[in-house]
């Protein structure tokens, strides 16, 4: 027999996603204008290559890792870009308050871009916690509510703590894992046991792997943008693309190692080369600014994979068997843990480089309360989300109706006549 699924969404998603683009256009016709600058050239021959490819890894990359779940392809890939086209556009509005207070416009610009795509890149990893458990009602509003946050994170460390903007949005990996893990456990228990249709197969497993090669091969262009929002700089810019580039290669052939070391039966794990190879791109990215030999670059690269494989295998199931927390995608084990020692390295090399201690000392201070800063809100907010989606009025799924896409998409060839 035919599992039975609600007949429609019309009355819940049709209207949201109507109500909310028709008030982002009226937003962009009153309050939103595009940025004439007086060297154009110049700016699109910086900065729209590196749009380029953060909008290949946001779009392509994060869209194909989500279609593993061999019943929940369709919406993993689908309801990514959904939900980054959302994402952007409240972004750019968020990102531009003050803009409007201080100019009266918002003002896009390819700069504008990039920071609403790297919030959007927040949202999507926090989406991973949940991947499969959640409709798409559910899906825009925690990236609404988590890039909501991650802007709100990014004022209060620069205004109380004048955390430079470069080291706010490096924070994008931190502050999505730990509001999807907090989510995730508020918003739906782990199942008793592994849930039926939460599985992986060959044609599935393979659109994965080819999200994270977009991932992995364009991953030097995020962490060079990155730099590059502060002030562009050309030999800095370039230092990221070649320290991004060995800390991947080193973390993809570290995850390989320990993924077989760390198998029962002595093979390698699908999940652990799906993501625990970018592990290194998380990492250097948090500590880039203090990175600035090639050897400290591989060493993070390696200690990332360790971390991440290490992770994966056995604290996941940890957090699965004592705080009941289901990550379907791991994302503590793949951008929280490695985001996290990231931040940790960057701290420790900024202070070796000190000839002050007293300087050093503050610097260590502020920087040990911005990652507190941010893992609190990140929680508080989640937990928030997580009690929000609980509501009936929402409609979560029932467990037996979890990943699968016939609840959400028209499959003709399997419907069945009354």
């Amino acid at each position: 027999m035919a599992p039975q699924y609600a007949p429609s969404m019309r009355s819940r998603l049709a209207p949201l996603l109507l109500f909310l683009q028709m008030g982002f256009i009226l937003v962009y016709f009153f309050y939103v204008d595009i940025e004439r600058h007086s060297d154009r050239k110049k700016i699109f021959i910086y900065y729209y290559s590196e749009f380029q490819d953060v909008h290949v890894m946001v779009v392509l990359g994060c869209g194909f890792l989500a279609t593993f779940l061999v019943r929940y392809s369709f919406s993993g890939a689908g309801f990514t870009l959904l939900v980054a086209a959302m994402a952007v556009q409240w972004a750019v509005i968020l990102n531009g308050v003050e803009s409007l207070y201080h100019r009266g416009k918002i003002w896009i610009n390819m700069r504008s871009l990039l920071v609403a795509e790297l919030c959007t890149a927040s949202s999507l990893i926090a989406i991973g916690a949940v991947l499969g458990k959640t409709n798409p009602v559910h899906l825009l509003l925690i990236a609404l509510v988590e890039v909501s946050g991650f802007v709100l994170n990014g004022w209060i460390l620069q205004t109380f703590l004048q955390v430079r903007f470069l080291n706010t949005i490096m924070l994008l990996h931190i502050f999505g894992a730990f509001f999807g893990l907090t989510l995730t456990r508020v918003y739906r228990r782990a199942f008793e046991q592994q849930h039926e249709k939460e599985k992986i197969d060959r044609k599935t497993g393979l659109f994965s792997l080819m999200g994270t090669l977009f991932l992995w091969m364009f991953w030097p262009s995020l962490n060079s943008v990155l730099l590059g929002l502060d002030h562009p700089d050309f030999e800095r810019s370039l230092s990221a693309i070649y320290s991004t580039y060995l800390a991947l290669a080193v973390s993809a052939v570290t995850a390989a190692g320990f993924s077989v070391l760390t198998s029962p039966q002595g093979k390698l794990n699908l999940f652990h080369i799906q993501r625990c190879t970018l592990a290194g791109g998380v990492a250097i990215g948090v500590a880039m600014p203090a990175v600035h030999l090639p050897w400290v670059a591989m060493i993070i690269g390696f200690a990332a994979a360790l971390t991440s494989t290490l992770g994966s295998r056995y604290i996941k199931p940890l957090m699965l068997f004592t705080f009941d927390c289901h990550d379907t995608c791991g994302v503590l084990s793949v951008h929280g843990l490695p985001g996290v020692m990231g931040w940790m390295v960057h701290l420790l090399l900024q202070i070796s480089e000190s000839k002050d201690l007293t300087m050093a000392a503050r610097f260590a201070a502020f920087h040990i309360c911005t990652l507190l800063i941010t893992v609190s809100l990140s929680m508080i907010l989640g937990v928030i989300t997580g009690f929000l989606l609980k509501w009936n009025i929402l409609r979560p799924p029932q467990d037996k109706n979890c990943f699968d896409d016939q609840a959400f998409w028209e499959f003709p060839h399997l419907a069945v006549k009354k």
